[in-house]
């Protein structure tokens, strides 16, 4: 049985080192454009929250790594999204292909404004 992490910082220890640097990445990326984001685990995954809901998870597996925006913001990007693969809650992506800063920010930035609406 896996060892429960507490914190991002244990979680992002136990990642392969070559796919650590895109994780924190991505972490630093969210807390830039959205300072005020908690960082928690959740679901056994790292966790960004903002306004006290999840407003994006994302782990790494043997061969890949995933983001977990919203389905709406999946939804909303999708035209974006061909070339990754894609579940209703997840994008997953590689070193060869991660995911661009620009398409990062919009799924952020969309999330958020669905957040302050209070969308659920």
């Amino acid at each position: 049985m896996a060892k429960k992490v507490s914190s991002i910082d244990e979680s992002l220890e136990g990642v392969d080192p070559a796919f650590r640097g895109e994780l924190e990445r991505i972490r630093a990326l969210v807390t830039e454009l959205v300072p005020s984001v908690e960082e928690a685990i959740s679901y056994d995954m790292p966790t960004l929250k903002y306004k006290g809901r999840a407003r994006v998870y994302f782990t790494a597996s043997k061969k890949h790594m995933s983001l977990y925006p919203s389905y709406w913001a999946i939804e909303e990007f999708e035209y974006r999204l061909a070339g990754y693969s894609t579940s209703v809650h997840a994008i997953r992506f590689t070193l060869a292909k991660p995911l661009p800063r620009e398409l990062i920010e919009d799924l952020v930035r969309y999330h958020v404004r669905q957040i302050d609406a209070d969308r659920r």
